[in-house]
């Protein structure tokens, strides 16, 4: 299989050196407009195979890791999925949910692989997060807590929403298993007065009576990767930045006593358990995430984080960008949020946060 990485910067670098180590890979394509790029993804690999334009790879590929900016990932994948090509598109699948359903629509018009890269889905330590919210360990979930801090990166077209929440939101929908119905979102401008750098979602999940806050900011001191599940057994926590146990499980809780006539007394009390931290074997998310498009193009199966996963993602974020912008609670199911993401073309993000 012939893999190419359109967009060989930060990211891309990455793809390029985790399909290296792919035994079913057999060459790697790097693809850049930029001939500095070129030359330092050769340097790096020197059995890479380097284009300065996608017109002129697409005949040396059977699949492309698109990896460039997010408002260029609808044009780039529909291109490559019209000449047949299976397509990994880099998080966020696209800047408006309009884009993101033609896309999946041209998958399914071309017959290729669609999958979106949400690379924590591909984590282990996101696994085992998921097996203990679906044994019921923690009890009945109350809410969720996940902060993505961090100094930077600024993007040039992206706010810190579209950057950092869409990680977030795609752990939230899979462990939930379901996308959330309402999003409230705030978020201000401290660097460029035209781009939030630092922004709160409030998720809502009503099918699972969860509400779930995401915290996230180009600005802080600490990189911060971290979700906490408060349940009414047992909370957990899941820490990326943890080299040893990513993830642990609290015996602690709150319990609701009967009520007391005296007062100021509070009918509470508190359970303090034990602190378990799960075996988590260690592997690489990035790995995984592209030996399964292989695998998927391969055998023919659909990708865990496919189109309709993407497409769940972009449409929490499109609601997010219209709450920041009206300064109210939007529903994904509301007449103002369909003439927002309907069909009309969008503008690109980054001109309708100005």
């Amino acid at each position: 299989m012939r893999i190419g990485v359109v967009g060989c910067g930060y990211w891309g670098s990455r793809h390029l050196r985790v399909l290296h180590q792919i035994l079913d890979v057999e060459q790697v394509v790097a693809v850049d407009g930029r001939t500095e790029a070129l030359v330092m993804a050769k340097r790096a690999f020197p059995g890479t195979r380097t284009f300065g334009s996608l017109a002129a790879a697409l005949p040396h590929v059977d699949a492309l890791i698109i990896a460039t900016p997010p408002t260029t990932h609808e044009a780039v994948a529909l291109t490559a999925m019209r000449a047949g090509k299976h397509v990994l598109v880099e998080k966020p699948m696209a800047t408006s949910t309009a884009a993101a359903q033609r896309m999946i629509e041209q998958a399914e018009l071309s017959s290729v692989t669609l999958m979106v890269g949400h690379t924590f889905q591909y984590g282990n330590a996101v696994d085992k997060l998921y097996d203990i919210v679906s044994s019921g360990e923690l009890g009945t979930l109350q809410y969720i807590d996940t902060a993505r801090l961090n100094l930077g990166i600024y993007q040039s077209d992206v706010n810190v929403v579209w950057d950092l929440a869409p990680h977030d939101v795609s752990i939230l929908n899979h462990l939930l298993g379901q996308a959330p119905s309402s999003i409230q979102a705030w978020g201000s401008c401290h660097i460029d007065p035209t781009t939030e750098d630092v922004a709160y979602l409030r998720l809502g999940y009503p099918a699972s009576n969860v509400t779930a806050v995401i915290a996230v900011s180009w600005l802080s001191p600490c990189k911060v990767r971290r979700v906490t599940i408060v349940g009414s057994k047992k909370m957990a926590v899941y820490d990326d930045m943890a080299e040893q146990e990513p993830v642990r499980v609290y015996d602690k809780c709150v319990l609701r006593e009967t009520p007391m006539d005296s007062f100021p007394a509070m009918p509470m009390s508190y359970r303090y358990g034990d602190i378990v931290s799960p075996y988590v074997q260690m592997s690489e998310p990035l790995m995984r995430e592209d030996q399964h498009l292989v695998d998927c193009i391969r055998l023919g199966i659909r990708p865990h984080t496919d189109g309709t996963s993407g497409l769940a993602v972009v449409r929490v974020l499109e609601a997010a960008t219209l709450s920041l912008r009206t300064n109210t609670k939007i529903s994904l199911d509301s007449e103002k949020f369909a003439k927002t993401s309907g069909s009309q073309e969008p503008e690109p993000i980054h001109a309708r946060l100005r």
